[in-house]
């Protein structure tokens, strides 16, 4: 078994120190001394006294309670995991069998769809067409699911695009799961960051198994925690007995710091919103000023956008010429659309500005080159 080259973190290791990175997909940037901040007096110390053990392979019962409370489940159906990397590779490794079929979007994050197929499954994909907003196709869903068909996942707000499913959406594909089957998976690591309209957490649905993580919407990468919310008791007990065998647990210190988010959730979430939402706006009017060069469908939740260039050119060598000016952005060859680009709003707010007199400077120069037939 051996896994493809990860396109997009191979782009981003490799240019992570140009100037403006634009590259990524999470938010503003949180310090210990922040986190800390928000709980007062007192903590400090007792992260200085923590003893560097083992925490419960599950997470601790107070971080476990902390994110059910937040979700409006149980704790006992939350499992901590190592980002939600890790949870993913567990839902998918733990349904794998001979003949097995999941189904997932296109364009999608790479590993809903490079996991499976590294473990033997089919992968089936089903689209998400620009020209229809990025929406899902309940009808070629349905096509595609058979008796082998295992997992369904979907993803809201969704990697690359920023595209949301409302709620009678989610709930028609957990029914459709629900009739044959199948697990129905959401992946929510952007929500609550929303543009649009607002959606409630797939965990209110009865048998959703639910991916969240402390990296998108909490913007909290560094900590390197995710979580499941699963309540089919078996799966839960089958993930838990195969974190035993792979990662045993997180580290006490990042739990500790979680749980601080987790409990001051709100004052988080909206430093993040405070960010997506000015930046959005800039983004939007360099995007409106050169509309005959680029075009999109913008962004309903989470912190990155998906812009096409009207040429059909290869995305690639635009964002190459980024490069050349400061601005990482991620070429849409790593999503598998070639004449599309990502790129992040999530960051930056002090100097989101300057990247974007950069990115309308490129485009400016761009247009000329493409005026002028330079391939």
């Amino acid at each position: 078994m051996k896994f493809p080259a990860f396109l997009f973190d191979q782009w981003i290791q490799q240019h992570g120190k140009t100037e403006f990175n634009l590259g990524g997909s999470t938010g503003p940037r949180w310090t210990p001394r922040k986190l800390l901040a928000l709980a007062g007096d007192g903590l400090s110390e007792r992260i200085l006294d923590l003893e560097l053990g083992y925490p419960p392979t599950a997470g601790s019962s107070t971080l476990r309670e902390a994110i059910a409370a937040m979700r409006g489940v149980q704790a006992e159906e939350v499992l901590v995991m190592a980002g939600s990397a890790e949870a993913l590779f567990h839902i998918f490794f733990l349904a794998a069998q001979p003949g097995a079929n999941v189904i997932v979007p296109f364009p999608c994050f790479p590993a809903h769809r490079l996991i499976p197929e590294s473990l033997g499954f089919e992968t089936r994909l089903y689209h998400l067409p620009r020209e229809n907003s990025y929406g899902i196709d309940l009808d070629e869903v349905k096509s595609l699911v058979d008796h082998n068909t295992k997992i369904l996942v979907v993803n809201s707000p969704h990697n690359p695009t920023g595209a949301t499913l409302g709620a009678e959406e989610m709930q028609r594909l957990h029914d459709l799961c629900l009739d044959h089957g199948i697990q129905f998976v959401a992946d929510e690591v952007f929500h609550p960051i929303y543009h649009g309209r607002q959606n409630d957490s797939a965990a209110r649905l009865s048998r959703a198994t639910v991916v969240g993580d402390f990296s998108k919407a909490l913007s909290l990468p560094g900590l390197r925690l995710g979580w499941i919310i699963e309540r089919d008791r078996e799966r839960h007990r089958e993930y838990l007995n195969a974190r035993e065998y792979i990662t045993v647990s997180n580290t006490p210190m990042g739990e500790f710091l979680g749980e601080i988010a987790i409990r001051h959730y709100d004052k988080v979430l909206a430093r993040t919103r405070e960010v997506t939402g000015a930046n959005l706006a800039l983004l939007d009017r360099v995007i409106a000023e050169h509309a005959g060069l680029v075009d999109w469908v913008r962004p309903q939740g989470g912190m990155t956008a998906f812009v096409r260039l009207v040429s059909g050119g290869d995305a690639r060598l635009f964002c190459e010429a980024a490069l050349e000016r400061g601005l990482l952005i991620a070429p849409g060859d790593c999503w598998g659309v070639h004449d599309h680009f990502r790129i992040g709003f999530g960051v930056g707010m002090e100097w989101y500005p300057r990247a974007m007199s950069r990115l309308s400077e490129l485009l400016q120069m761009w247009c000329r080159k493409t005026q002028a037939g330079v391939p």
